[in-house]
C-alpha cells in the first residue's frame, strides 16, 4: 500500500509568506515534527512560477528542506528529506529533524513510498494552482 501526498498551501500571515504544508496519509509532516509554531517552506520557493517545482521525483536523489521551527532553520536544524524516484515508486528518505524534535519524537518518520503517478498529478496540481501569488 502507497502513502498519500496533498500539497497545501496556507495563505501568507503577519510574520510570514504564503507557505506549504505537505500531508501525508492525513497527517500535517511539519507540524508533528517542527511543533506548531513552526512553518513550512515558502511557496514561491517550493511551487515557483514559470519553472517546475523542485518537489519533482527524479532518478536523481536530492534533499528537500520540508519545515523549519519558528526559530528559523539556522539555528535549530530543519526538517529535511531525500525525494527520489524509483521507476512507479517516490520514496521520501533519509529523515533529518531539527534538534528538538529529536527529543520529543521517540524515531524519526519513517521512509515513504507513493504511487509516481499519484505524486506527479499532486506536485501537477500544486503547481497549476498558484493562488497564493500577489495578484497584479
Amino acid at each position: 500500500m502507497f502513502d498519500h501526498l496533498e500539497i497545501r498551501v496556507l495563505p501568507p500571515g503577519p510574520r510570514f509568506a504564503a507557505q506549504v504544508r505537505f500531508w501525508v496519509n492525513d497527517e500535517d509532516l511539519v507540524e508533528e515534527a517542527v511543533d506548531e509554531g513552526g512553518r513550512g517552506p515558502y511557496a514561491a520557493d517550493v511551487l515557483p512560477a514559470g519553472r517546475p517545482s523542485p518537489l519533482r521525483a527524479t532518478g536523481a536523489a536530492r534533499r528537500l528542506e520540508l519545515g523549519e521551527p519558528e526559530c528559523a532553520g539556522g539555528c535549530c536544524g530543519s526538517l529535511t528529506v531525500v525525494v527520489q524516484r524509483f521507476g512507479p515508486i517516490v520514496q521520501w528518505s533519509d529523515w533529518e529533524v531539527p534538534w528538538a524534535a529529536q527529543t520529543t519524537m521517540p524515531y524519526l518518520p519513517p521512509e515513504l513510498h507513493f504511487d509516481a503517478g499519484q505524486y506527479d498529478a499532486e506536485v501537477a496540481r500544486a503547481e497549476a494552482n498558484p493562488r497564493w501569488l500577489p495578484h497584479p
